[in-house]
């Protein structure tokens, strides 16, 4: 007698999916807020930005890797290798010694983190049709809103009650979990094809990420280009040519140059690309307006982007109705117009703005940017062939990866800039630099002379609208590009 086939339990594989997305969606708010006491600890400050910086830099590193792998050889064996390798830094992070360690170590916590949220994204679109997706995608999106809120509450009580290093710790027994759930109740049913791997597309499109962000994240740093920054960049350039000259010969791509055959799928990847650059900047700059400009605690500057995360959820939602019953590039054309408005907004509001206007602000963001990004990963899925899923979802994830890393380089050159030049011309002597430090940290900014914090905050006020000009010419330009769009999305048969 045939053994029947076990049965994936949805719900269990679900809640796991959403527990591993928490566990890595907290890692950027919960170290956030650690970070003045690991500092203390570590010392090293020079280097701090790195702790972040090389966490997404691996994290987009691995991601198309991971993609191609989970359609070769499933998605439940990388999403447990993935897991595994992020509880293990994890754990290495919360044994360091120096900041040198945490840095290492959070490189391998990110080579893991690249495989949980494209691998969690391909996973949903295998165990719910297509138009169920975009609602789960949007419950899944609500982790991130969770992480948000709690991030903060949740490391600042464990650097209080405990000691920093168990931000780190507490992601074993949840990682352990969340592989269990995995391990135990999903079950696919997948054919191995044995082919050659293609080496050479893997690690040349690996060194050209790595070069391409690391570019960017030293001109951010900053504020110039060098010699040394052109060269690193002609490297990226190089191996994204060796990259491409690769897959053309290989005989299973890692990323098959026909997926940019389809408009569709290549216009879908530039618009997630470009809002995910347009959301840094609220994500980045929004708090430091409350905290420089307004004068508030930081805990409130996160505040502020709460409702963005909340109604984020309800936009995922609307987009999940709205599929089934519009065009892709017409429920693209509305969404980015409501994300467009809130963009205008931030760029007209005066410096006088009272705060609950930016709750408002950020709600309507959210619902845009819900839409918006469900939106786009389910049709950049729905568009490609049942087996090329993985790779499909973990280019989505890629591209908005790199919409976030150029942007947030951009726009810090942009405020330097604005900064540097309005310090230059003011009229009020003895304003520089530091103090303009001072301003942004609520905890020094009692220490500045009452008479120059409004010239200062003056300053960064028009250093902020300069960001936010930048980042609505970013959303205008997603809006342009998704109008080339076809008017019907074309649905591929499995």
């Amino acid at each position: 007698m045939e053994k029947s086939k076990k049965q994936t339990n949805v719900l269990l594989v679900t809640i796991a999916i959403f527990v591993g997305t928490f566990m890595t969606a907290v890692e950027g708010t919960i170290v956030s807020t650690a970070m003045p006491t690991i500092i203390g600890s570590l010392e090293g400050m020079a280097i701090m930005n790195w702790v972040f910086s090389i966490y997404l830099l691996t994290n987009a590193m691995m991601t198309p890797v991971y993609g191609k792998l989970s359609d070769m050889i499933g998605r439940k064996p990388i999403f447990i290798i993935g897991a595994i390798i992020f509880v293990i830094g994890s754990s290495l992070c919360g044994l360091s010694q120096t900041m040198t360690q945490l840095i290492i170590f959070r490189a391998i916590q990110g080579i893991g983190a690249g495989a949980i949220m494209p691998v969690s994204f391909t996973i949903i679109a295998d165990i719910y049709p297509y138009e169920k997706r975009a609602k789960i995608m949007g419950m899944n999106g609500a982790a991130w809103g969770i992480a948000g809120i709690f991030g903060p509450l949740l490391g600042g009580f464990i650097v209080d009650q405990l000691s920093w290093h168990w931000i780190f710790y507490i992601n074993v027994p949840v990682g352990i979990i969340t592989i269990a759930l995995i391990a135990l109740f999903l079950h696919e049913d997948f054919t191995f094809e044995k082919k050659p791997i293609d080496y050479l597309g893997c690690f040349s499109l690996m060194a050209a990420l790595l070069f391409l962000l690391y570019g960017f994240q030293i001109v951010g740093d900053t504020g110039k280009f060098s010699v040394a920054m052109v060269g690193i960049f002609a490297l990226a350039i190089g191996m994204f040519g060796l990259f491409i000259f690769a897959e053309k010969r290989a005989v299973d791509p890692i990323i098959p140059l026909s997926l940019f055959n389809n408009r569709t799928f290549v216009i879908q990847n530039i618009v997630a690309a470009l809002v995910s650059g347009f959301l840094i900047a609220i994500d980045v700059y929004i708090p430091m307006w409350m905290q420089g400009i307004l004068g508030m605690k930081a805990a409130m500057g996160g505040f502020a982007i709460t409702p963005m995360s909340l109604t984020w959820i309800l936009g995922s939602f609307i987009a999940g109705r709205a599929i089934l019953n519009y065009s892709i590039k017409s429920i693209l054309s509305g969404s980015l117009i409501v994300v467009g408005l809130s963009a205008v907004l931030m760029m007209v509001i005066p410096m006088t703005t009272p705060f609950v206007l930016f709750l408002l602000i950020t709600a309507l963001i959210g619902i845009g940017m819900g839409i918006t990004i469900t939106t786009t990963t389910v049709t950049a899925q729905n568009v490609v062939p049942k087996h090329q899923i993985g790779v499909a979802t973990s280019s989505n994830t890629l591209f908005r990866i790199l919409g976030q890393t150029i942007m947030v380089s951009i726009y810090g050159i942009v405020l330097n800039s604005s900064i540097a030049k309005h310090i230059a011309s003011e009229t009020v002597s003895g304003i520089n630099d530091k103090m303009m430090n001072k301003l942004i940290n609520p905890l020094t900014a009692v220490d500045l002379d009452a008479t120059i914090i409004q010239p200062l905050r003056e300053i960064l006020f028009d250093a902020l609208h300069s960001v936010f000009i930048v980042a609505f010419i970013v959303v205008l330009l997603a809006f342009i590009i998704n109008q080339f769009d076809r008017k019907n999305t074309p649905e591929i048969d499995a």
